[in-house]
């Protein structure tokens, strides 16, 4: 299933409250339960102007119905091609047949 970044656009995001976190993520959890299964959030990176979220779903309107479900913003939603760490760069042969 697709991976996709997105990016809420948030002013102040970085002074939010653990408890104004706490009711995001509550939002964001009730509207998970109303599309079912198929969505996953794996975690967000709130950041000055920014809540970063990575997310699991078979297309990008999903994604935009739990902003919609949620009452926050799903300004861009990108889905990632690829995931590269450090160990990218040790990619060999055995590695290659094994991804593909």
């Amino acid at each position: 299933m697709p991976r996709y970044i997105i990016e809420r656009e948030i002013p102040n995001a970085a002074t939010l409250s653990a408890a104004d976190l706490k009711s995001i993520s509550q939002r964001s959890c009730a509207a998970l339960q109303q599309l079912g299964p198929s969505i996953q959030w794996v975690q967000s990176f709130v950041t000055e102007d920014k809540i970063t979220c990575v997310y699991i779903a078979p297309a990008p309107a999903m994604i935009r119905e739990h902003g919609r479900l949620g009452g926050f913003p799903a300004d861009r939603v990108l889905e990632v091609a690829a995931v590269i760490d450090p160990t990218t760069a040790e990619w060999n042969e055995l590695a290659a047949m094994a991804a593909g």
